[in-house]
């Protein structure tokens, strides 16, 4: 790797001389003070603190009287309210640039009216332009859709993104329709005419996950610790990835741009067995290609609350690196934590800054 101009110190060189573990436990306590400041800023040959600026985009608010089920939500009330000089201050300890905030799960998803749904994703998403409107260099928002009509859901995405500004929407997995633990996902023939509007707008979806139903739960039964985001989320979410993928709805829409978070959901680290095991049993998808094929072409993964180095250079190698975008998944994770990792991350410089904002800035034309 060729050195950085004014520079004398790769960030490959540096890392290979004291190992990404340190790198990973920070530098200050490695070193005094004054030379830590001197190799963060040659790690970047920029300085960090000025101008180590991200985007992210799984960072979330909330709305009086709209839906939640985060158990922690009562906890972190105040931060996830907060659409103005709190959240950005907590944005400045991290290095953040511009947040694309999107609603708190199962926000529209957990309502099973469809008029009602249709009416809180509109009050939602006003709610947010509003906010947004007051620091628009600062934030950005994703639609909330009510994903129970899915003509509705179409006109409501036209409107954030054509009179609202929207980057594109973020839908909490899964949609209850019809009544109680009734979940309708997206792969369904219903919903074709909503992804043909998606792709035509030429916006992403981010597909984010929600708890599962309590007529799905058998399985978690006496273990309420995997309900969430420790495991059941990336399960849920995972599966509706999946079911995407199989359903041949990206040969019709070839076009189309798929969020997920969390270094994926799981997908990317086992998406060569799933192709092989297809391959060996006469089960198989509608889809044209391999399963793997759609991850890579039609796919978007973030850091969202998955700060692991590892992980995050088998996503890299897996779909590429120009898939790959930087996420916090505020307020439920900590910008400055989120930030104390990537900052230092053991990967390339150009790769960093893909990650970090470029990848992003093509991505929603920013």
């Amino acid at each position: 790797m060729a050195k950085k101009s004014g520079s004398n110190i790769s960030r490959r060189n540096f890392t290979q001389t004291i190992g990404a573990g340190a790198l990973a436990a920070g530098l200050g306590s490695l070193f005094p003070r004054t030379v830590a400041a001197t190799i963060e800023k040659n790690l970047r040959g920029l300085d960090l603190t000025a101008t180590a600026r991200k985007i992210a985009l799984e960072e979330h608010f909330s709305v009086p009287g709209i839906p939640t089920n985060n158990s922690d939500a009562d906890a972190i009330r105040l931060q996830i309210e907060d659409i103005g000089k709190g959240r950005i201050a907590e944005m400045d300890r991290g290095g953040v640039e511009r947040c694309i905030l999107s609603l708190v799960a199962p926000g529209i998803q957990g309502i099973s009216d469809v008029s009602q749904a249709i009416a809180t994703s509109r009050r939602a998403n006003d709610y947010l332009a509003e906010h947004v409107a007051k620091h628009p260099e600062r934030l950005k928002g994703f639609a909330a859709l009510p994903m129970q009509d899915p003509q509705a859901a179409s006109q409501e995405l036209a409107r954030c993104v054509k009179e609202l500004g929207f980057c594109g929407a973020l839908v909490n997995n899964f949609t209850e329709s019809g009544g109680p633990d009734s979940a309708v996902y997206y792969d369904l023939p219903q919903y074709r005419p909503f992804w043909a509007t998606l792709e035509q707008l030429d916006v992403p979806f981010y597909l984010h996950p929600r708890l599962p139903l309590p007529a799905r739960q058998q399985s978690y039964e006496g273990h309420p610790w995997l309900l969430g985001s420790a495991w059941g989320f990336a399960a849920e979410a995972s599966i509706h990835a999946l079911r995407l993928m199989g359903s041949g709805l990206f040969d019709e829409h070839p076009k189309l741009k798929i969020i997920l978070g969390h270094l994926g959901e799981g997908v990317p680290f086992n998406i060569w067995r799933v192709d092989h095991r297809i391959s060996r049993t006469g089960s198989r998808p509608k889809a044209k290609l391999t399963i793997g094929h759609y991850l890579r072409e039609n796919f978007h993964i973030t850091t969202s609350g998955n700060f692991r180095t590892q992980s995050l250079t088998d996503v890299i190698a897996e779909v590429g690196v120009e898939h790959v975008l930087y996420s916090v998944d505020y307020p439920f994770e900590d910008m400055t934590e989120a930030a104390n990792w990537f900052d230092r991350v053991a990967i390339e410089q150009a790769d960093w800054v893909k990650i970090a904002r470029g990848n992003a800035q093509k991505l929603f034309r920013l």
